[in-house]
């Protein structure tokens, strides 16, 4: 059975720093997209971040050049690590794995992504 355990979130003042991480039960980071997506009250759920088997990530505009998506495959975890938190970034954060027919770029909006955690909530106070 998949299973996705994300943690690592907390509340935090503007501008600081957390680090998210997600372990994978069941299955092997090794082949597939993995992904970090939010989502705020309210809101629908939107990309974050992702990366590829390869190490190559995309970013959405909101988080560019403030988060850092990373794995490690030989721990089944991913990290994302977020700075010069936001107010606005203040959403519940979850990772996903996508498992399906190999594609060129991770897709960067939810809906493909068949795989979830249970979210961590990242609250930033200003």
């Amino acid at each position: 059975q998949v299973q996705l355990v994300g943690s690592g979130g907390g509340s935090v003042q503007a501008g600081g720093t957390l680090r998210l991480s997600c372990s994978a039960f069941g299955y092997s980071y090794s082949s597939y997209c993995l992904g970090w997506f939010r989502q705020a009250p309210g809101k629908e759920r939107e990309g974050g971040a992702t990366i590829d088997s390869d190490g190559s990530t995309s970013y959405a505009d909101t988080v560019r050049g403030r988060f850092t998506i990373s794995r490690d495959d030989a721990k089944n975890t991913m990290y994302l690590q977020m700075s010069s938190l936001k107010p606005e970034d203040t959403a519940m954060y979850y990772c996903a794995a996508y498992l399906g027919p190999r594609v060129t770029d991770c897709y960067t909006f939810p809906q493909p992504y068949n795989f979830w955690g249970q979210g961590t909530q990242v609250t930033v106070s200003s």
